[in-house]
C-alpha cells in the first residue's frame, strides 16, 4: 500500500484527529461521532500514545455528554462565553445563518473546524469554563436551532446566544447587568417585558420615592 493512496489519507486523518479529540478530553462516544472510529480503536489509541507515554495527564471523560441547552444561557459568564464560541464558529464556518451543521452528517472535516474554533477559544478567553463537549454540543445546538439561536443585543449590537422563544428584547449579559443610565429609559432586556404590560399599568403613577436612611 502507498503512501499516498486515499484510503491510509482518510485514515490518518480521522487517527491524528482521535488524538487531538483526546488530548480535549472528549468522551469515547464523542471521539466515535465525529471520526467514525470504533470504541476499541479509540481505546488502543489512548492506552498507546498517551497512557503509556509519560507527561501531562489526560484525564478520560465517562457518562453522558451534555444536552441541556440552558447551561449557554446562565451564568452571565458562561454565556458571555458561549457568544464568543458561537462567533468563532461562525468565523470558521460551521454556524451561521446559511451555513449550519446537520447533526446527522458529521465530518472529519467539521471537526477540525470545531477544533480550530474551540482552541481558539482557549487562548483567548482566561480560566474558560466551557469544556470541549459543551462546545461539540453548542455547535450541535445552534446547528439545530430549536432551542437556541444567534441574535445580535439590542443595546450594542454584539452577538449572542438566546432561547429561540423567548419574548424578551435580546441583551447580551453585559447590556443585561449594566444600571440603566438615567434618562435613558429600561435596559434592552426589559423593553419586551414593558410592552407586554397592560395600558393601565403603564399609565399608572409611579409609587413614591423612599427616603434615605436617617431623612426625616
Amino acid at each position: 500500500m502507498r503512501v499516498t493512496d486515499d484510503r491510509y489519507c482518510r485514515d490518518r486523518l480521522r487517527f491524528d484527529l482521535a488524538l487531538r479529540l483526546i488530548g480535549h478530553e472528549a468522551r469515547t462516544h464523542t471521539i466515535r461521532a465525529w471520526t467514525g472510529l470504533t470504541e476499541d480503536r479509540v481505546r488502543k489509541l489512548y492506552r498507546t500514545y498517551i497512557a503509556e507515554h509519560p507527561g501531562e495527564r489526560i484525564a478520560r471523560r465517562r457518562g453522558k455528554s451534555p444536552q441541556r441547552c440552558s447551561y449557554f444561557l446562565r451564568p452571565p459568564r458562561v454565556q458571555q462565553e458561549a457568544a464568543v464560541l458561537a462567533g468563532l464558529f461562525c468565523m470558521v464556518g460551521i454556524v451561521g445563518r446559511d451555513a449550519r451543521l446537520d447533526p446527522r452528517a458529521l465530518s472529519v472535516a467539521h471537526c477540525e473546524l470545531l477544533c480550530l474554533a474551540y482552541e481558539t477559544y482557549l487562548a483567548l478567553v482566561s480560566a474558560p469554563s466551557i469544556s470541549f463537549e459543551h462546545a461539540a454540543f453548542l455547535v450541535i445546538a445552534l446547528g439545530r436551532g430549536d432551542e437556541l439561536v444567534l441574535r445580535h443585543c439590542t443595546g450594542c449590537g454584539a452577538l449572542t446566544i438566546d432561547d429561540r422563544y423567548s419574548l424578551r428584547a435580546t441583551a447580551c449579559s453585559v447590556c443585561a447587568a449594566a444600571p440603566c443610565p438615567p434618562g435613558r429609559g429600561a435596559r434592552p432586556g426589559q423593553l419586551a417585558g414593558a410592552r407586554a404590560l397592560p395600558a393601565a399599568a403603564r399609565g399608572s403613577p409611579a409609587p413614591a420615592r423612599l427616603g434615605r436612611v436617617g431623612e426625616g
